[in-house]
């Protein structure tokens, strides 16, 4: 049983450089995500590298994060996977593994038709007992996964939740119009983090938590609390840094974020590789500014929720 709502890192998986798991690394960093106070953690995205991970890896990544967490968040799996047939075998082995939810993207270079994409969606509801958030990207993967779409998705009662990633906000509504609380509703786009809590998102699968967790999650809970300029204050000072997240070399760009602050290391998984010349300067840039002018959060924690 996952509770659907609140900050959800879609981790980066941290190597040495070797180009192995760096496990030391990736424990500091799930440690100050918990100190921070987020609510679950998500391996296996498209910041977690997986397209690039061992099947080995991933379920050293699992175990390792179950041991850290030790039950006090759920640890949820990401699957992207060509054939259907992979995609339920790494399912059921993560519910084997003691994942407690999984993430799906849509099929994997075909681009599926609506139908295939529903068909496949159900086949690995099916396959397993896990609950499941449908991650809805047509802009980097080319598939949509429409209301209409959904309402069939939601015939599978472990489909609970979505990660809205079209970049049109009012989908966020347009989902809560249509099946209210069945369907918990995450962005999934750092830059409108605060603009999809405000009109109602559940929560918010994000990508520069993985190098600043405390701030991210003083803007869900301050908005949750009904505190919205102070939200504000925070995310407008964190506005250049969440642009780092919608690009094509968002990993290398949050992992240079991640060295600034102390949780990560810059080394990437080939073919990506680390950031060089003007671009490199200009995020650089970007994360010094914003380390120079880091805001002092207010006392975020606990607050009573008004939203």
């Amino acid at each position: 049983m996952i509770k659907w709502e609140g900050v959800m890192p879609a981790l980066t998986t941290k190597f040495n450089s070797e180009d192995q798991l760096d496990l030391a690394m990736f424990e500091k960093n799930v440690r100050a995500q918990m100190e921070a106070g987020v609510h679950g953690i998500i391996l296996g995205g498209t910041l977690g590298e997986a397209s690039t991970l061992e099947q080995h890896e991933k379920e050293t990544l699992i175990k390792t994060s179950l041991s850290i967490v030790e039950g006090k968040i759920p640890v949820i799996i990401n699957i992207a996977e060509q054939s259907t047939k992979a995609a339920i075998a790494v399912a059921q082995h993560a519910e084997k593994v003691g994942a407690q939810g999984l993430m799906l993207l849509p099929p994997m270079r075909y681009k599926a038709t609506d139908y295939e994409t529903v068909t496949y969606f159900k086949a690995i509801a099916k396959s397993t007992s896990l609950p499941i958030m449908i991650y809805n990207n047509p802009v980097d993967y080319k598939i949509e996964v429409t209301l209409d779409m959904m309402e069939e998705l939601l015939e599978c009662d472990n489909i609970q939740a979505i990660k809205e990633s079209t970049r049109d906000i009012t989908n966020v509504i347009r989902l809560q119009n249509r099946f209210g609380n069945r369907l918990k509703v995450f962005t999934g786009v750092d830059t409108l983090g605060l603009e999809s809590l405000v009109i109602g998102a559940d929560g918010w699968v994000a990508g520069l938590v993985c190098a600043y967790p405390a701030e991210t999650v003083a803007v869900y809970e301050l908005v949750k609390a009904g505190r919205i300029q102070e939200a504000l204050k925070i995310y407008r000072w964190f506005m250049p840094l969440l642009e780092l997240d919608i690009s094509p070399q968002l990993v290398q760009n949050i992992k240079l974020a991640e060295v600034a602050t102390g949780i990560g290391t810059e080394n990437v998984r080939a073919p990506r590789l680390p950031l060089q010349g003007a671009e490199r300067e200009r995020v650089l840039k970007v994360i010094e500014t914003a380390m120079a002018t880091r805001p002092e959060l207010p006392e975020y924690k606990n607050l009573k929720s008004v939203v």
